[in-house]
């Protein structure tokens, strides 16, 4: 079976660029183009639609990158299969995580996945947390840290590694925002204890996710709108332009402990806090099947002290 191929057509659907492919699969451009065009001619379809701008699938690619997934996940589950021994597992494991869950969620279980498991490489690619469960849910890693959703959908597996409360962070520094928050004081080193208008403070949030749901779930409750001034992509971006000094925000507080801006920041007491984030593991129950996925799983476990 011709897995490179298939493994090289993933890559550049995810990347869309022939550069960046060639780059992660250490091959020339001409590699890379001449393996596109010998799997589009057995297929007899064009799979990306590509000019001197941009590259994209086209709706054959995207048929055919749901059967490249499958035939992969396939391929590792038969392969993985012959070689129960943990000293003889082979393959690789993609994770998806947000740049702070790989160095305080991650860390652990890396560590002991890697001394269990010697022969599994991981594949880590970080962002949004925010997307952490849509690129499960398409097929795009095997893993995921990732904060629970309220609703989670029956094909996916979830495994609680730790609860992280969600904080109000405002900046700890004279600037218009602390003067807005609390008028009148010359430093704020022990937080905020006079509740705010709300509606007329401005607020730093997240594009989409978990923590703008409670967010506007919050301000719903409390019949008032928001003044938004920016919204980001990721809590590490909130809590940086909160240290700025641009508004406030909302983020867990698993990010404020671990934040570059963390002595720039405070925390802001309020009534009824939006409830605490689940953290933990996400994956497609198929793959949770697979003998590497479930090594992973089974070191995370192992790594947090959990009850099977």
């Amino acid at each position: 079976m011709d897995t490179r191929s298939l493994e090289l057509f993933l890559s550049l659907a995810e990347t869309l660029s022939f550069s960046r492919t060639a780059e992660q699969k250490h091959l020339s451009l001409s590699a890379v183009s001449r393996t596109l065009q010998r799997m589009e001619a057995e297929l007899g379809q064009r799979l990306f639609e590509r000019d001197k701008r941009s590259v994209r699938l086209t709706r054959a690619g995207e048929q055919f990158r749901v059967y490249a997934r499958d035939s992969l996940e396939d391929w590792r589950r038969l392969t993985a299969g012959f070689h129960q021994d943990p000293d003889k597992l082979r393959g690789e494991v993609s994770v998806y995580c947000s740049v702070t869950a790989s160095y305080s969620v991650l860390s652990p279980i890396l560590e002991r996945f890697r001394s269990d498991y010697p022969g599994i490489e991981i594949m880590l690619h970080t962002g949004d947390q925010a997307d952490a469960v849509t690129r499960i849910q398409e097929g795009r890693e095997d893993i995921a840290v990732a904060a629970c959703p309220d609703d989670l959908a029956s094909r996916l597996d979830f495994l609680t590694l730790l609860h992280s409360p969600l904080e109000f962070i405002a900046p700890n520094f004279p600037c218009a925002v602390s003067q807005q928050m609390h008028s009148g004081y010359d430093s704020i080193p022990n937080g905020l204890n006079d509740q705010p208008s709300w509606s007329e403070v401005p607020f730093i949030v997240a594009e989409r996710g978990l923590s703008r749901q409670r967010l506007d779930d919050w301000f719903r409750v409390r019949g008032e709108k928001p003044r938004i001034y920016a919204q980001v992509a990721g809590h590490e971006a909130i809590a940086a332009m909160v240290g700025l000094g641009l508004g406030v925000g909302l983020i867990p507080r698993l990010v404020l402990d671990n934040s570059t801006y963390r002595s720039k920041l405070t925390t802001i007491p309020v009534d009824a806090t939006p409830g605490p984030f689940p953290v933990g593991l996400c994956a497609l129950k198929q793959r949770r099947e697979g003998p590497l996925v479930q090594a992973f799983w089974q070191a995370a476990t192992d790594s947090y002290s959990l009850t099977k």
